[in-house]
């Protein structure tokens, strides 16, 4: 039988073995462990899970999406069933995802540092591969306060806590802490969560944004903010990856505007080790998986890269790029 973990696009993440570099970014179908287990059947190496908080929210009334012609905007606003029903949903996709051969994230977010680490221990029952830990959630900002990705010492304060709760679990998962991109230095925000013990990045959520009516001469949104993603995005989260690459050591989920394989490729070579994938599913369906993968492996064979592992860092310094490669 072909050993799907020795294919091109196989790759390491801490200490996973992908089939594929390509992630189900949170928020993205991965509402429901059926849709979790399509994406991995779809294409993709590891699925994330919703973001899920301390109890059970509605979210925003519609509209709460739209494609806006440059990119989508979104409020959704963290609807989700609470940490406690959300470990079961876990416990069933992990289930699910197994036989695939495909990893499970959680997603979390909590009102406060203390929050978080209770939510971690909850959702870290259905043994999870890997917490992302959302601190940087652009559309609940009137709820929560100022975004825990908009200083260092309030993003470290949150990764402590969170390594804090799981440190008693005999086997406690990694934690990667999904940034902001609209800070005036994501770099330094990086090396604050290294240093609080985050074992992966991931970079970076949505960038806040408002789309107005003008004929109704108001926002579309019933939120009237929300997070632009798609194609506007990639060019800031290619910034922001190609930063944090050279200010820490740890791995990087590099997501935002990934639509093409061309545009894994640039990522990658931003410096990220795996690749985030969300808006992709809204143009191009669940199917974007299985097409992604397929025009990296072609870009790949065009030009010459055997595997992933040579496509990262590249647009990096000479220096950085080998310091990442010693450690990542």
């Amino acid at each position: 039988m072909h050993d799907r973990t020795k294919a091109p696009l196989a790759c390491d993440f801490l200490h996973l073995r992908l089939r594929s570099p390509l992630v189900l970014a949170s928020g993205i179908i991965g509402t429901s462990p059926t849709l979790l287990a399509r994406a991995a059947r779809s294409g993709a190496g590891m699925v994330t899970a919703k973001s899920c908080g301390p109890t059970p929210r509605a979210g925003h009334p519609n509209p709460v999406a739209l494609d806006w012609g440059g990119g989508l905007i979104n409020a959704i606003g963290l609807t989700n069933p609470g940490a406690e029903h959300e470990a079961a949903l876990l416990a069933e996709a992990k289930r699910l995802l197994e036989p695939l051969g495909v990893p499970l994230v959680a997603s979390i977010f909590a009102g406060t540092v203390a929050e978080f680490g209770q939510v971690a221990a909850v959702v870290a029952q259905a043994q999870p591969d890997l917490i992302e830990v959302n601190i940087s959630c652009p559309n609940v900002g009137d709820e929560f306060g100022t975004p825990f990705a908009g200083l260092p010492e309030s993003a470290a304060a949150v990764t402590d806590a969170v390594r804090r709760a799981l440190a008693s679990l005999p086997q406690p998962p990694p934690v990667s802490v999904k940034l902001a991109p609209n800070v005036p230095d994501i770099a330094r925000i990086a090396r604050a969560v290294a240093e609080a013990g985050a074992d992966a990045i991931t970079a970076v959520n949505t960038m806040p944004g408002m789309v107005i009516d003008a004929e109704a001469a108001r926002p579309v949104l019933a939120n009237r903010v929300g997070g632009i993603s798609g194609p506007a995005l990639k060019p800031v989260a290619l910034r922001a990856v190609y930063e944090i690459a050279q200010a820490v050591d740890l791995p990087i989920i590099g997501t935002g505007g990934v639509l093409t394989g061309v545009d894994a490729a640039e990522m990658l070579m931003a410096g990220a080790t795996v690749v985030g994938v969300g808006s992709a599913v809204w143009y191009r369906g669940v199917e974007a998986f299985a097409q992604i993968n397929a025009e990296l492996q072609q870009f790949m064979a065009a030009q010459g890269y055997g595997s992933v592992a040579e496509l990262r860092g590249l647009a990096l310094p000479p220096a950085a790029r080998e310091r990442r490669c010693a450690h990542v």
